[in-house]
């Protein structure tokens, strides 16, 4: 049955039209995935389906009692509600009476004495019964551990980027919606989080319609795929491997029909040379038919994004790893680890959030320093870092401005030498766009160019983290196909498996306590392997006597050590968040002060390096706060099993 209707949706940012006319519709239980490039508008479609932003012109009709539920790129937060209190913001009774009860509850466990709150929550607590909301909440708390938030009760403004999207996600998927509508949710989520989020979405009964780049979670979550290709929208039948085949078609037909229009623009265009006498009313209709095939000319389709830039010559020698160690506030991050990264390396690092995945390529690229090891990097040796944060893209710069900054020129690999507006056209910023300011970009858009200025340095190692977030699927295809014939070594940190399986062939595990391991092959193997040594695993185990000394005489299972805090980490638990604070207020400062310091070269060089020393203290301290929180939990969870 259909819940949603659009008819001739039209919409313009500025003098850029984003798409016109289009027409689409959504029943019940569909699994919708919306693709395109970067800058297409691809967001803002979804936020006028969503309502939250009108179109300029066309209609959308909702079936009554139908609820929408949207999650944007980037959410708004209140920074004063806690994590429980922004995931029940929604609008309904539902929701409004959980926000009380657990502001109530908020209330008295901070030793609020008010002699009418124990009366308030008797009666609430009566409203939750005849609701059913106990169940509710009980969910909302199993959605947010999942998805790596432990701390119900921190405040939104001390959480991270990254941990307040993942709280934003756990909101859309906690309140009751006949449609949910999400923009990019597998952003800041590691790959068993993705896994999770995957089987989730398959049982929900909601309709779904979002934008993602993680293909696998297309292959497995969507059934219906659209594409927004220059204003217009392209539907197809089936999953993301089922799209490729049929856009392959529709290429094709678009191809032949094309070569056909052309071949017949020659015929007429060779008749009217020869002198056709305008007269006679055949002749007319002939030269209106000509006029006609002429104005039949498709859009001009983006030229394909042309990477192919040659690097700079690679030594024998690239870069070396001996007892390597990195620690803060006593969390050993990384433990005593060595690594030869070869000339022709592909290796993936992995590992859960929070984990020093990033920690690890910042120490390779020389923005951190170890405590403890050497790293020893060859005379050729030129770096590319692309982090996650965009930090060296200065928004108030215009994209050729930027790009200038890095060369006004590079030479191809196969030695053309070109301008600085030419690789940004073969990045799809067409001439028009190039004089656009930094900060009127799309995220995706930011990512792209951001991603071309590293690479217009000419750097011959890659050091790339998570490069899929807010990419498109076709930057992405091309960025993957440009790594396999990059002539040097490339690491890359990253949660989307179908990237990982096409550009790496080595990986490397970062386990959480400060362990790194190295398995032989991508992703998909490596998670192959694990599954087969959990099942051999759970077999020996079940294969065990039950008068096994190591057993439990009441059950057979294996008695399992005690978890606990040692006396140094339940301080730090009590502790950790008045640092992180602390540390955000120092962050803050010292940026203030950054902006504040104007043409004084010698003092912004300095309050640069300790903002640079500020960002990475934070960054760990968050690290250490997803350890702590995770280890509680699983301290919990052992007491009551």
């Amino acid at each position: 049955m259909n819940i949603l209707t659009a008819e001739r949706l039209s919409k313009s940012f500025g003098m850029k039209k984003l798409f016109e006319h289009l027409s689409f519709s959504i029943n019940e239980g569909d699994r919708i995935g919306l693709i395109g490039v970067n800058g297409t508008g691809k967001s803002t479609f979804l936020k006028v389906i969503a309502g939250a932003e009108p179109a300029d012109e066309g209609s959308i009709a909702v079936r009554g009692g139908v609820r929408i539920e949207y999650l944007p790129q980037n959410p708004p937060f209140d920074d004063d509600a806690t994590v429980l209190e922004q995931i029940f913001s929604g609008r309904t009774p539902l929701m409004q009476l959980l926000r009380d009860y657990e502001a109530v509850v908020n209330r008295l466990e901070h030793g609020d004495t008010d002699s009418g709150l124990q009366k308030r929550l008797l009666e609430l607590t009566g409203r939750m019964d005849a609701e059913g909301a106990w169940q509710l909440e009980n969910e909302a708390k199993r959605i947010l551990t999942k998805l790596g938030i432990d701390d119900f009760d921190a405040r939104m403004g001390s959480l991270s980027g990254g941990r307040r999207k993942r709280v934003a996600l756990a909101g859309a998927l906690i309140r009751p919606a006949d449609l949910l509508i999400l923009d990019e949710p597998t952003n800041h989520i590691d790959t068993e989080t993705v896994d999770w989020l995957e089987s989730y979405l398959a049982k929900s009964k909601s309709a779904l319609l979002m934008i993602t780049h993680d293909r696998y979670f297309l292959d497995r979550v969507a059934g219906r795929i659209i594409e927004l290709d220059q204003g217009k929208l392209y539907p197809y039948t089936g999953n993301y491997s089922v799209f490729l085949e049929q856009k392959a078609e529709r290429m094709a037909r678009e191809q032949a029909s094309e070569e056909k229009r052309q071949n017949l623009l020659r015929r007429e265009l060779a008749w009217i040379r020869r002198g056709a006498k305008a007269r006679s009313t055949k002749q007319k209709a002939r030269i209106e038919r000509f006029e006609k095939l002429q104005d039949a000319a498709p859009d001009a389709a983006p030229d394909a994004m042309d990477i192919s830039l040659a690097g700079a010559r690679l030594g024998k020698k690239v870069i070396e790893l001996n007892e390597v160690g990195k620690s803060y506030e006593g969390r050993t991050v990384i433990r005593s680890f060595s690594h030869i990264v070869q000339r022709d390396d592909r290796v993936g690092i992995v590992g859960p959030n929070g984990a020093g995945k990033s920690t690890l390529l910042k120490l390779i690229a020389g923005r951190l320093t170890p405590d403890s090891g050497m790293i020893d990097t060859g005379p050729t040796v030129k770096i590319g870092l692309f982090s996650q944060e965009n930090e060296e893209l200065n928004e108030k710069l215009r994209v050729i401005e930027y790009i200038r900054e890095a060369s006004e020129q590079v030479r191809t690999s196969d030695g053309e030498i070109v301008s600085a507006s030419q690789m940004l056209e073969r990045f799809l910023f067409p001439p028009a766009a190039q004089w656009t300011p930094i900060a009127n970009l799309s995220g995706g858009e930011k990512r792209r160019l951001f991603l071309l200025r590293i690479l217009m340095e000419g750097p011959n190692v890659l050091l790339l983290d998570e490069p899929t977030n807010d990419l498109d699927i076709q930057t992405l295809t091309v960025l993957e196909d440009y790594l396999e014939y990059f002539p040097g070594a490339v690491l890359v940190v990253s949660h989307d498996r179908y990237f990982l399986d096409r550009t790496v062939d080595t990986l490397l595990v970062v386990e959480g306590d400060g362990e790194i391991g190295h398995h032989t092959g991508n992703y998909s193997e490596f998670r192959d392997r694990m599954k087969d040594a959990e099942a051999k695993e759970s077999s020996a185990k079940e294969s065990k006597p039950a008068a096994d000394s190591r057993t439990s005489p009441a059950d057979g299972r294996p008695k399992e050590k005690a978890l606990k805090f040692s006396f140094k980490e339940q301080k730090e638990f009590e502790e950790i968040d008045g640092k992180i604070a602390e540390a955000e207020r120092e962050l803050h400062e010292v940026g203030e002060a950054v902006s504040a310091c104007g043409a004084d070269y010698e003092a912004l060089a300095k309050l640069t390096a300790r903002q640079q020393e500020a960002e990475a203290a934070l960054e760990h301290l968050i690290e250490r706060w997803t350890y702590l929180n995770e280890l509680a939990e699983r301290i919990e969870q052992q007491k009551k099993g």
